[in-house]
């Protein structure tokens, strides 16, 4: 049985159109693996505390020498770990702030990059050690910044991605643009014409 691993990032709930095109690729990829199960992780509600040193101190000492103050640094860094090992697929939709990821998401990804977990070195150097899964990522922004727009040289975002789930071994990634929400604050367009225009990429992605 496969199991997907859902992060939503939005702080907009219902009103969030990233969560809505999460939500779509979720449904096509359930229809594409029967008994499947999904598993979502809202990191707008889950208190994701910022590494600090008991963390630090934790993450590069041994686990048999682990204190108290270590283990529960550690303990959100575990579960969410936990999670994505778990995962077959991962799909994380979110906005773009500020050319690149949001805070609550740069945290995520600072807990479960780590040592040992889902990165090691060995005799030939780095290995990554979460890889053999697929992930898709969401990015919604205001304005285009995909491939040959003029804003293109300040997305940050789409890149970071690559380089840092390819630094733990996962280079499997789809990253779909949808740039130009701004149309539909703006009442340019409604907000499922928008949509639409994502739909057929993030259904292809979920049918992989």
């Amino acid at each position: 049985m496969s199991t997907l691993l859902k992060i939503d990032v939005s702080p907009r709930g219902e009103s969030s159109i990233s969560r809505k095109l999460g939500n779509h690729f979720a449904t096509e990829w359930q229809s594409n693996h029967t008994g499947g199960e999904i598993i979502t992780r809202d990191l707008a509600t889950t208190r994701i505390p910022y590494v600090d040193l008991p963390w630090i101190a934790g993450a590069f000492t041994a686990p048999d020498q682990h204190s108290a103050e270590h283990k529960a640094a550690l303990k959100i860094s575990d579960e969410l770990i936990d999670e994505l090992l778990a995962a077959d697929e991962v799909v994380i939709s979110t906005p773009m702030y500020n050319f690149n990821v949001p805070a609550v998401l740069k945290a995520w990804i600072d807990h479960i990059v780590r040592l040992n977990k889902t990165f090691g070195f060995g005799p030939e150097g780095l290995k990554g050690l979460a890889g053999g899964k697929k992930v898709t990522v969401i990015i919604t922004s205001g304005s285009e910044y995909t491939a040959g727009s003029p804003l293109e040289s300040y997305n940050l975002e789409g890149p970071y991605f690559r380089v840092v789930f390819g630094f733990i071994g996962i280079t499997d990634l789809t990253i779909v643009h949808a740039g130009g929400t701004n149309t539909v604050a703006q009442g340019k367009v409604t907000e499922s014409v928008f949509i639409e225009k994502f739909v057929h990429e993030i259904d292809v992605a979920a049918s992989k």
